[in-house]
């Protein structure tokens, strides 16, 4: 007996779920943008705020908060969220892929983010957060607030892209424009749906689906994502650099990536050599054992113009840790003042300086130390032995 199968494969669900007014402002802006292909959600505890938005509405904490918002208070956000669990449970039901955005720092999108994040991870949905911090002019409480949530933000999302408000200031600069601020923030969260989108969406030379997308993002914690256009003669190599440098985003360090995921699309015109270069870019920034996924589309409509988005996710956050040496648990309990003999005149006694340090403390050692076989077999009675060089020292013993 013959059977018919279906060979149609259904495009991967994914829903974009704006929480809080800064998150319902950057669905604004995505639906304004016109990107296709996803599910728009908007939750929110403050009703007048869902109002004017082409988005499935949802209201929570009815019953808390009466429709009025949290009042700046995460808790109440979360009270709110966990109220209406269910019902953003079959909000999310589903879906493959959710992107969860949200201004950190306020009661609503700092409080509820996180359940809602829960959620999908109990639903087994592949979740990325793209959330702001606040400016720092904001105040310290919102700053900590924000901190917080996007701690416990990170232990339930598989990827996390931060955006620091207080780089749109440095980027954009003083005279930028408060809505040109905000749409550049926007265009973040933008840029990650859509690049996403396209990649599982738009059929391509090299394909790639959602099982690709998800092996990248799964469990990978701090992320990034960058998309960058170029056209001429190095439109590859510029294209990728304009990709992987964000300067929009949290200031992260892109070496040892875990999981890289790299989309290319132009024009037939495309070559071999422009396909390599910008793999080599990639593989720069990934650790020995990463996973690199690879899509290419072929769009006759581009022209000269060569589209590069790259995923780089399992990042850790730039940082300039404190030198601290080997086996110093802490550091500051055992610094020492260094203090320099001087003569009775004032001056440095450069002669006392030049001997080894063991013999102008008078070769002190602890109980410990000298119950030791090791120093019972070394002698530092006379300087003689420290002017022989150390490796015929070494080649002695």
């Amino acid at each position: 007996m013959f059977h018919i199968i279906d060979n149609t494969l259904d495009s991967a669900e994914i829903r974009v779920v704006g929480v809080g007014g800064g998150g319902g402002n950057a669905l604004k802006h995505m639906i304004k943008s016109g990107v296709t292909g996803v599910e728009f959600i908007s939750a929110n505890t403050d009703a007048q705020a869902l109002q004017d938005i082409d988005a499935t509405i949802l209201q929570i904490g009815s019953g808390l908060t009466k429709g009025l918002g949290a009042g700046a208070n995460p808790e109440v956000g979360r009270q709110a969220a966990l109220e209406d669990r269910e019902r953003i449970s079959e909000a999310l039901v589903g879906a493959d892929m959710v992107f969860i955005t949200a201004g950190m720092g306020g009661g609503t999108g700092t409080g509820a983010a996180p359940i809602v994040a829960d959620i999908a991870k109990d639903l087994g949905i592949l979740s990325v957060a793209v959330v702001t911090r606040p400016f720092v002019w904001e105040g310290k409480k919102r700053m900590t607030v924000a901190e917080e949530g996007l701690k416990e933000l990170k232990e339930k999302v598989d990827s996390l892209i931060t955006v620091p408000n207080e780089k749109l200031l440095e980027v954009l600069g003083r005279s930028a424009t408060l809505l040109d601020a905000f749409s550049a923030a926007n265009d973040v969260l933008l840029g990650a749906v859509k690049g996403i989108a396209d990649l599982m969406i738009r059929p391509g030379l090299i394909n790639m689906d959602f099982a690709d997308v998800k092996a990248v993002m799964s469990e990978m914690g701090q992320a990034m994502m960058g998309t960058g256009e170029a056209s001429g003669l190095d439109r590859a190599i510029e294209a990728a650099e304009k990709a992987i440098q964000s300067p929009l985003l949290e200031d992260i360090n892109l070496q040892g990536a875990k999981g890289i995921l790299v989309n290319i699309t132009a024009g037939e015109d495309v070559t071999l050599g422009e396909y390599n270069d910008i793999l080599e870019r990639a593989n720069d920034l990934s650790s020995e054992n990463a996973t690199v996924v690879v899509g290419t589309v072929i769009d006759p409509s581009l022209d000269d113009i060569l589209r590069v988005t790259v995923v780089a996710t399992g990042l850790s956050l730039e940082d300039k840790p404190m030198f601290i040496p080997v086996g110093v648990d802490h550091p500051e309990e055992d610094i020492q003042k260094i203090e320099t003999k001087t003569s009775s005149g004032g001056e440095i006694n450069w002669a006392e300086i030049e001997r080894p340090t063991i013999l102008r403390n008078g070769n002190k050692l602890s109980d410990e130390d000298s119950d030791s076989d090791a120093d019972k077999d070394l002698s530092v009675d006379s300087e003689d032995y420290l002017d022989i060089p150390a490796f015929l020292r070494c080649q002695a013993d």
